[in-house]
């Protein structure tokens, strides 16, 4: 699932792929409005499945973090107000669910969107973070050119 949502540079939100165009990809806004529109190759597109969270050890998928939150908040959406929240907050939230994250490379802006996504996948009931894993040969960078 997560190798078809997207994070869109510059845009807010997720997307869910739709299609793949001749030179771009049609993605649909995770939001009410469900807007439809292309991604080109000059947008910088990302799967969800592709983000990692750093570590003091090593880097731990987006998935396994969203799954530690939705265990956290018990399949809810979360209890801290990623837009109002301090940085010594966001940090403390984010230590309670990943202990080891390093705090030198994770800024509270990384903390604040890990939220806002994790509460718009779980308003959209996509709270299967186990199907969020990469499976081999899915890639969304196969586009054609």
């Amino acid at each position: 699932m997560l190798e078809t949502i997207l994070a869109i540079s510059g845009k807010p939100g997720l997307y869910k792929l739709v299609s793949r165009g001749n030179r771009n990809l049609i993605v649909e806004s995770l939001d009410a409005k469900h807007q439809r529109f292309p991604a080109f190759s000059s947008d910088r597109v990302i799967s969800l499945a592709d983000i990692a969270m750093y570590t003091d050890e090593e880097e731990v998928p987006l998935a396994d973090v969203l799954s530690a939150i939705k265990a956290k908040e018990q399949g809810g959406k979360s209890s801290l107000d990623a837009k109002k929240a301090s940085k010594e907050q966001l940090f403390e939230y984010l230590g309670e669910v990943l202990p080891t994250f390093d705090r030198d490379r994770v800024f509270p802006s990384d903390v604040k969107k890990l939220l806002q996504w994790y509460d718009i996948l779980i308003e959209n009931g996509l709270d299967d973070f186990s199907k969020l894993k990469p499976t081999e040969g899915d890639n969304i960078d196969d586009r054609k050119d």
